[in-house]
């Protein structure tokens, strides 16, 4: 009877820390994104030259397959690799709500003016 009683512990033990290594496999660790998300690493802004800020970011995602770091409404966000590969900016809705977008000439980048005339120019590296 005892032995029976040990069995039934040891293999309650066993599967309990089966479930538990299942369910850290799937939480993410400390440092990982979830996919589909991106977050600023940094941020640096130059203001040496008068009414001109010149602005770059670096951003890490974790996109899902057909998915490429992008922006959306200001911020790093994944955005479908064909909106990239096609240079059509604006697609990726880049600007705020209220500012209309436009692709620079050689499609190097795009601008974002805001209602008052105020024109904020990004161009891809």
């Amino acid at each position: 009877m005892q032995l029976l009683r040990l069995a039934w512990a040891l293999t309650g033990a066993a599967v309990c820390c089966f479930v538990i290594l299942l369910i850290h496999s799937h939480v993410l660790k400390e440092g990982q994104l979830a996919a589909g998300t991106c977050e600023i690493v940094t941020l640096d802004r130059d203001s040496s030259q008068p009414r001109r800020t010149i602005a770059r970011q670096t951003a890490r995602c974790a996109c899902k397959k057909g998915q490429i770091a992008g922006t959306t409404r200001a911020r790093p966000a994944c955005v479908d690799a064909l909106i990239v590969r096609s240079r059509q900016w604006c697609e990726m809705t880049p600007c705020l709500d209220d500012e209309g977008c436009d692709l620079l000439v050689n499609h190097s980048g795009w601008t974002c003016t805001q209602p008052g005339g105020r024109v904020k120019t990004t161009t891809v590296s």
